[in-house]
């Protein structure tokens, strides 16, 4: 077991480029989430009918 420290080295390297790969695909499913709830706020807010102006005017 003398390249011990290579397979350890190796292995490290490996579980540590996994890691950084989760973080960042973790990150942009976050940013994609919050996208979609703000375009799923602007369809809502497109869908809802207009007040048309005599339900605004008041007086005699």
């Amino acid at each position: 077991m003398e390249h011990f420290g290579y397979l350890f080295a190796a292995y490290s390297i490996i579980f540590i480029a996994i890691g950084l790969y989760a973080i960042f695909i973790g990150r942009r499913q976050a940013r994609l989430d919050r996208e979609v709830a703000r375009l799923e706020a602007a369809l809502r807010a497109a869908q809802q009918p207009a007040a048309s102006p005599e339900q605004h005017q008041s007086g005699p």
